[in-house]
């Protein structure tokens, strides 16, 4: 389910195209497209080529792979390889290079999701992408990607294996972001090795924990990538873990968890409530600030739980809850004082199966049944937090920690990416793409806007907008997973490559909705799209409004 954003260039005067973001290393022999697959089996990569500190890396695997990518037959070296820790207990940083023939001489990295573990996928598209355009191994990118330096768990739900955060060099890889810069440097060794020439270009592009990677990247290593996608981005993870804490509480109180038919009951009631806000009713709020739906309109009588078409006071205020900011009483080392709620009043569905709430009320030990959320709260109190995997999740308070308050406090500094500076960034000619669903039931929006808005106080109006663009998609949810009401998709990379090489900005944009056959104009926060005339599925029937 995707679909096309088409962009076009913007009236602002840009610098040029910026130099290239390659390494300054020589390749071995002449330049060509096509890689020197069998010279790099048993390839050492010595520690002197990353950055940061590693004892080297080895190459493990080395193939040659014909993938329909997209519809396109490929043909690609495939190389795996890992990158060993200075810690003997931590584990390997995996990492997977694919290295096509008809090589563009550009290279894009790929975040990951959740608590990472595997390696990403090197032949799928950015996130939100286009049906109509390539993914970026179809465009003949070479494509790169690890796993942040531990590998998930078979017993564990698809990444929602925290185990690794006992050791102290595989939670800084991945809270951190030091995975990604040791990643990073070892491809780009290989992509030099394969190829005799650097890269012209290196991309990143990721959502959810991909997205909070994209912006470390952009934060820590300002020249290291000459663009960035970052989508639904969870930057202030420490602050999400301590709302989704204290969401678990609210949520395992006597009576408080909604099940799935009343989370259903809800997500109609916000959509029938505040549909037709933005001038025509399609079932998708594209105002989601004008909506201030309130759940006592779904009240049982006499607030008591009489089945599924009503919501008990309870469940009216464990709702309320996960909709309103969550704010602590005490300080933490990364600065950060509260999450800014999820938009459950406001179009986002907490019945999304597995990324939702679940469909059992969380509890000590947690249920598989329970809520994305929640597992993932459970994960950090035994091996972020406790580093004991016995522990009780429902045992700390969010709200008031206890002898606990220094360990947040300290892996708020490593898990809170929180630099709002962009200037180095900007200064070497960075172009940064933020994308968000309004409708994001994992990682609200709301904390998104919160960041953009701070980078913009930081730099200014006009300066931001030289690098940087942030649009909000109406009714899109967490990666477009399950059913979305507009599984939102744009050519952001195309965007991007545009920008970065020849100086053009982002313009106005068009997105499309592959489902449901209609198309919006894919409008620059703070605006959003309301219908002023003609055809509900035209995105000319609509004007970006504030």
């Amino acid at each position: 389910m995707r679909a096309v954003l088409v962009l076009s260039a913007g009236a602002i005067l840009v610098p040029g195209p910026r130099p290239s973001t390659a390494a300054a290393s020589p390749g071995t022999g002449h330049p060509t497209t096509t890689p020197r697959c069998a010279g790099l089996a048993g390839t050492r990569i010595p520690a002197s080529a990353v950055s940061l500190p590693t004892r080297g890396a080895r190459v493990r695997a080395v193939s040659v792979r014909t993938d329909v990518v997209g519809g396109e037959t490929v043909t690609y070296c495939q190389v795996d390889a890992a990158i060993s820790p200075v810690d003997p207990a931590a584990p390997d940083i995996g990492m997977r290079v694919a290295l096509p023939h008809g090589w563009n001489r550009k290279a894009m990295m790929f975040g990951g999701g959740g608590y990472n573990g595997t390696v990403p996928d090197l032949t799928a598209d950015v996130p939100f992408g286009p049906t109509d355009r390539p993914a970026p191994l179809a465009r003949r990118y070479a494509t790169f990607a690890g796993d942040s330096g531990h590998r998930q768990s078979p017993a564990v739900p698809p990444s929602l294996d925290g185990s690794f955060g006992v050791n102290d060099e595989a939670l800084h890889n991945f809270a951190a972001g030091d995975a990604l810069r040791k990643t990073r440097d070892a491809s780009l060794f290989l992509v030099r090795r394969a190829y005799g020439t650097d890269p012209a270009e290196v991309y990143f592009a990721g959502g959810s924990t991909g997205g909070r990677e994209a912006l470390v990247v952009a934060q820590r290593w300002p020249a290291a990538f000459g663009g960035v996608i970052s989508a639904y981005p969870a930057w202030n993870n420490l602050s999400e873990v301590l709302a989704l804490g204290y969401l678990t509480q609210v949520l395992s109180r006597p009576g408080a968890f909604p099940g799935p038919e009343k989370q259903t009951l809800l997500h109609r009631g916000v959509v029938g409530a505040c549909d037709g806000l933005d001038g025509v009713e399609d079932r998708v709020v594209s105002n989601p600030g004008g909506c201030h739906f309130d759940p006592r309109a779904l009240r049982c009588p006499d607030g008591a739980d009489t089945g599924p078409v009503c919501l008990s006071d309870a469940q009216i205020g464990a709702v309320t809850a996960m909709s309103r900011p969550f704010r602590w009483p005490y300080r933490i080392a990364s600065g950060e004082t509260g999450y800014p709620g999820f938009p459950f009043l406001s179009g986002a569905d907490m019945s999304t199966p597995f990324l939702g709430f679940g469909t059992t009320a969380p509890a000590g030990p947690m249920p598989a049944t329970s809520g994305y959320g929640m597992q993932y709260w459970d994960q950090w109190v035994k091996y972020f937090l406790t580093r004991d995997p016995l522990h009780d999740p429902l045992a700390v308070d969010p709200r008031r920690p206890g002898k606990w308050l220094a360990r947040i406090s300290h892996l708020s500094a490593v898990q809170d990416r929180n630099d709002a500076d962009l200037r180095p960034f900007a200064r070497a000619g960075g172009k940064l793409i933020l994308l968000h669903g309004a409708a994001d039931e994992l990682v609200s929006d709301r904390s998104t806007s919160d960041y953009y808005e701070r980078v913009r106080d930081v730099l200014g109006p006009g300066p931001t907008r030289g690098f940087l663009r942030y649009y909000v998609l109406p009714g899109a949810n967490h990666a477009n997973f399950g059913s979305p009401a507009f599984a939102a998709a744009a050519d952001s990379l195309s965007a991007l490559e545009r920008w970065v090489e020849e100086g053009r900005p982002p313009g106005r944009a068009v997105v499309t909705d592959a489902v449901h056959d209609r198309t919006r104009p894919l409008c620059e926060y703070p605006t959003w799209p309301r219908h002023r005339t003609g055809d509900p599925d035209d995105a000319a029937s609509f004007a970006c409004t504030h």
